[in-house]
């Protein structure tokens, strides 16, 4: 089946309250243990690449590597950019086969994140590509993605915003942040503003990135075969459910993938040193990837069985 865009997948996920899982990919074991959960559970599916993915990978190897899993399936898979940083590297990825991209101007000057975001949106919609685009600023750090302090983002802003560039979802900052270490004390979300922010635009698909929440099945198994992931903390599942139900039709997932994989892969280690085939560890860690996107589709994002 060849790629989709995102429209149709939002309509619905707006309508029956459940969100859609943007999963983060970088090689091949993690493109296909997300694709057999998705297959599993008959769900639909985006796949994004960062920029820090396209520098490891290569963009040519990861579209291969999606299109030739697309061989397989029948599931609807969006292909999207996130946080492109430039007008360039999103024309690329629009040039490139992308049916989505993200521009994050967030860092910029209100009125040049409006400029870029909408020469971005001028030239995607012109080849039928989806735009997201951010505002407000999440803290944390991954890949090139960096910010000391959350800035949370702004109701009315938001309705001008998305009026003057025409972008066609929008990444919001509600408290969520990038990397393993979310939160220091109690987690918790700003429902007010989200509230106010899905009120003021009716049927506007919102985003949420940095909503990964660092299961500690995985930071116990990382630590206990000779890891140092200490304290890291997410965003509890049930805030991200609860998400869903506010227009948000999008939700970020990539730290969780880091995570499974490589605390199978320490444990592997481990408990078999003598292993040095790649196939005899990655096996483990595919699965893990599998198990773990699984239980984010049906449990937490809720779009089992929704294509």
């Amino acid at each position: 089946m060849p790629l989709t865009g995102p429209k149709q997948m939002f309509e619905r996920a707006y309508k029956e309250g459940y969100a859609i899982g943007a999963f983060n990919v970088n090689n091949m074991e993690i493109i296909q243990g997300i694709m057999q959960a998705a297959g599993e559970e008959q769900a639909p599916l985006i796949l994004q690449v960062s920029a820090g993915a396209r520098k490891y990978a290569g963009q040519n190897y990861i579209v291969k590597l999606i299109e030739a899993a697309l061989m397989d399936t029948d599931l609807p898979v969006v292909l999207h950019l996130d946080h492109g940083q430039d007008f360039n590297i999103c024309k690329d990825c629009i040039d490139g086969g992308f049916t989505s991209v993200m521009y994050d101007g967030s860092h910029l000057p209100y009125e040049e994140n409006i400029a870029v975001t909408k020469q971005v949106v001028e030239y995607a919609h012109a080849r039928g590509v989806w735009v997201e685009a951010e505002l407000g600023q999440l803290a944390g750090v991954e890949d090139e993605v960096s910010a000391e302090h959350s800035v949370y983002t702004d109701p009315d802003q938001a309705v001008d915003f998305v009026k003057r560039t025409g972008c066609d979802s929008l990444a919001i900052a509600i408290g969520t942040s990038h990397g393993a270490y979310k939160f220091t004390g109690e987690a918790k979300l700003d429902f007010a503003r989200l509230e106010k922010i899905t009120n003021m635009l009716p049927g506007y698909p919102l985003v949420l990135h940095g909503a990964s929440s660092v299961p500690q099945e995985f930071v116990d198994m990382a630590n206990t075969y000779g890891g140092k992931v200490g304290g890291a903390k997410g965003v509890p599942e049930d805030l991200l459910r609860k998400a869903a139900t506010y227009g948000v039709c999008k939700i970020n997932i990539d730290t969780d993938i880091r995570l499974a994989m490589t605390a199978t892969i320490r444990k592997h280690f481990m408990e078999k040193p003598a292993d040095f085939d790649p196939r005899a560890y990655l096996k483990p860690a595919r699965d893990a990837v599998k198990n773990m996107v699984q239980h984010k589709i049906r449990n937490v994002l809720g779009c089992s069985n929704k294509i």
